[in-house]
């Protein structure tokens, strides 16, 4: 693309006065660049040219496409800050420093974890966005020419950056309702992070086209001489799905057996009007042409989403039993849908006002201030995926007031939505007028009432469980971490101590303490035991981490593998040997591990602290063995003992059944204080997946405590050869 193209664009929506500052920058940006190349062996000039060709786009303000134009003159050709300010202003040179700075990741170069790089550049993302958003536009076109252009990279780099657009650049287009960039840049890193998947959706589309574009014109031409008939004045065009939209669909419909011929939306209709009243007569033309489905009619007119997205959705069935999805909106509304918030600064250049501006950026400022307060780069960035990144619902305070949550909050996210303290002194929830369950996931809509108590002590440690519900944003998490934080040291060391003896106990593990705090960079028991007590570290990330540390490869010189099971188990320094899972302490992936030299079914694996090992006298014939990496299914035993009741082992193996885990034996004992004992043995793949399992378990009505049988067994148990 040369500069006449750009100019071109340009044109369309700047006065001539103004085109003059751009003509600069790129007369600028050609002399600072020449003679350089990119990756793709192209000029190097023809990547800031996209860029401003994108934002042009966009019709964003001149300022933006002359630093467009201009952004990598410092990193690239070694121009000072101080050259730019001193041509162009301080306004450009101040938003060509801020995208410089955006490429520069300063843990990058010191083989930091991929985390803590994408951490760092989205907080300095942000504080450029709290400076000037501009910057961030200039970032994401950038983003987008790269991606198309991602081909020159080697795969593994391709792979990595389509990952952080998809994660990260994406998302941040959406939550800043620019649209046209959302779509380009998912559908590009979809086709690097999957392109087997993203071939065959497109072959699916291109074999539909021709029926569906005909069905879409009959459609239209119906609807143009109904809308007609009530002078009506319409621009109606029909909107494709883009291809990850379509990947996300079918991802849907699979768990629902429903394939890519049962998606009837593929190609919507846009019908844009001149005013707001218009969209609700727009909307009653169709329904009297045809059937709405119940249910489907969205008003984001009324309730605009948090990018400022305003829109009426509603989905008819016509000509036949075909569902359609239509869109009725404003031209205004429209624009504001394609470009977001980079439509302020169309406004601006015309000297207009953008009244509702601020108000659109709310969540912005929410995650300016969130990034100051949280250190931890994992913990940051599960913030921004979990609380900004994802779908919301609104729902409404007793008072009438609107509040935007991620889809799948509860009420308790709700009360520190609210405030902090409101949700610290929590003790209920109404929801329209019904009391509801904490753990209540709350719809668009919900009038949400907190039922407080002066008597509350505060939050309970179960809030903090992921499997129980209670609290699913970021937020609330960190709010209610803080608050444990700042309760006596002891407390938190002691209950940290008691949930973790009781889940070793119940997983029937036993390993040296301080081995497990250094497991989690933790210098001492005490602060290992503390973080377990304020809920910073959970007993399922303990049951994962050591699942993950008996996984890690090792440096061995000999060994050879099983011949049953081949890669399950590996033995150390010996030949070929047939390897056996004991039946005295049922080893599982995750336990530590050792084999036994048996005079003749070759080596069988217990676990380290299995009563036999410990009381070994041949210690000659203990060998050293290692889980290997075989996605296989083993033999655990558990112990229930709850309160009898009907319908009790029914709750129970419902759990199971959820969880995918195969029962190949139960057994029970009644006993005389009305209690029962349930022996369930089961086939798990792994320490994680049990200690799931187990405290599902422990949640059910009646249940007293939940065993993982090991060390009686043993005790009766025959010769190991057994």
């Amino acid at each position: 693309m040369d500069f006449t193209t750009l100019r071109d664009k340009v044109r369309e929506y700047l006065p001539p006065e103004k085109i003059t500052i751009i003509e600069e920058a790129y007369r600028f940006a050609e002399e600072a660049h020449r003679g350089q190349v990119r990756a793709s062996g192209g000029p190097f000039l023809e990547h800031p040219l996209e860029t401003a060709y994108i934002l042009a786009g966009l019709q964003m303000d001149t300022s933006s496409l002359a630093a467009a134009l201009l952004h990598d003159i410092l990193e690239d050709c070694g121009i000072p800050i101080a050259t730019i300010e001193s041509r162009f202003g301080a306004e450009i040179a101040r938003m060509v420093d801020g995208t410089t700075k955006l490429s520069r990741v300063s843990l990058a170069a010191s083989g930091a974890p991929a985390s803590e790089r994408q951490a760092e550049n989205l907080r300095k993302m942000l504080v450029a966005m709290a400076e000037d958003l501009r910057v961030v536009f200039i970032k994401l076109a950038d983003r987008l020419h790269n991606m198309r252009t991602l081909d020159a990279l080697p795969p593994d780099r391709q792979v990595s950056i389509a990952r952080e657009t998809l994660e990260i650049y994406a998302p941040l287009a959406h939550r800043l309702g620019i649209w046209e960039l959302k779509w380009q840049l998912e559908d590009l890193a979809f086709r690097y992070l999957d392109p087997v998947k993203y071939r065959r959706i497109g072959r699916l589309l291109a074999t539909r086209r021709t029926q569906r574009e005909e069905f879409i014109a009959r459609v239209m031409e119906i609807l143009k001489e109904e809308f007609a008939r009530v002078n009506l004045k319409v621009d109606i065009s029909g909107r494709p799905k883009h291809i990850y939209s379509i990947h996300q669909k079918m991802e849907r419909y699979a768990v629902l057996g429903k394939q890519f011929d049962d998606i009837h939306d593929l190609l919507a209709l846009r019908v844009l009007v001149d005013t707001i009243p218009d969209c609700y007569s727009a909307v009653g033309v169709i329904h009297s042409l045809w059937h709405p489905l119940p249910e489907a009619f969205d008003d984001y007119i009324a309730n605009p989403k948090p990018n400022g997205y305003q829109s009426l959705h509603t989905t008819v069935v016509c000509l036949g039993t075909t569902p359609l999805e239509i869109q009725i909106r404003t031209r205004e509304m429209h624009r504001v849908s394609e470009y977001g918030v980079a439509a302020h600064w169309r406004y601006k250049e015309g000297g207009k006002s953008d009244l509702h501006f601020e108000e659109k950026l709310a969540w912005l400022r929410q995650l300016v201030d969130w990034q100051r307060e949280l250190s931890g780069a994992e913990e940051f960035l599960e913030s921004v995926k979990t609380d900004i990144f994802i779908d919301q619902v609104f729902v409404y305070t007793p008072k009438g007031e609107i509040k935007d949550l991620p889809k799948g909050a509860t009420p308790l996210d709700f009360a520190y939505r609210v405030h902090t303290e409101l949700g610290h002194r929590c003790v209920g929830a109404k929801v329209n007028g019904k009391l509801v369950s904490l753990s209540y996931q709350l719809k668009n809509g919900d009038i949400v009432d907190i039922v407080t108590s002066r008597n509350s002590k505060g939050p309970s440690r179960d809030w903090l469980n992921p499997q129980l519900g209670f609290v699913n944003t970021s937020h609330a998490r960190t709010k209610i971490r803080q608050w444990f934080t700042k309760q006596e040291r002891t407390v938190n060391i002691e209950g940290g101590r008691q949930i973790l003896e009781k889940d070793l106990k119940r997983l029937g593990i036993n390993i040296e303490r301080l081995a497990l705090a250094n497991l989690f960079n933790y210098n001492s028991v005490e602060d290992f035991l503390a973080a377990i007590g304020d809920g910073t570290v959970t007993t399922h990330q303990i049951a994962v981490k050591l699942a993950a540390q008996q996984e890690k490869p090792k440096e061995i010189i000999e060994h050879a593998p099983a011949k049953q099971a081949s890669s399950v188990v590996r033995v150390f320094g010996v030949g070929n040997l047939a390897t056996h899972l004991a039946q005295c302490c049922h080893p599982v992936p995750g336990d530590a591990v050792i084999g036994y030299i048996t005079r003749n079914r070759g080596v069988t694996v217990h676990r380290k602290d299995c009563f036999n090992i410990v009381h070994e006298d041949e210690r000659e014939r203990l060998v050293p063995v290692e889980w290997g990496e075989a996605d296989t299914v083993y033999p655990t035993s558990v112990r229930v003992e709850a309160w009898d009741r009907v319908g009790l082992v029914r709750d129970i193996t419902a759990i199971v059944a959820d969880l995918k885990i195969n029962i190949t034996a139960v057994s029970l004992t009644n006993h005389d204080d009305h209690t029962i004992s349930t022996f369930l043995t089961l086939e798990t793949r792994g320490l994680a997946q049990l200690s799931l399992l187990l405290k599902k378990i422990e949640s059910v009505n009646g249940v007293i405590s939940v065993t993982r049988i090991g060390d009686e067994a043993t005790r009766k148990a025959t010769p190991k050869s057994a």
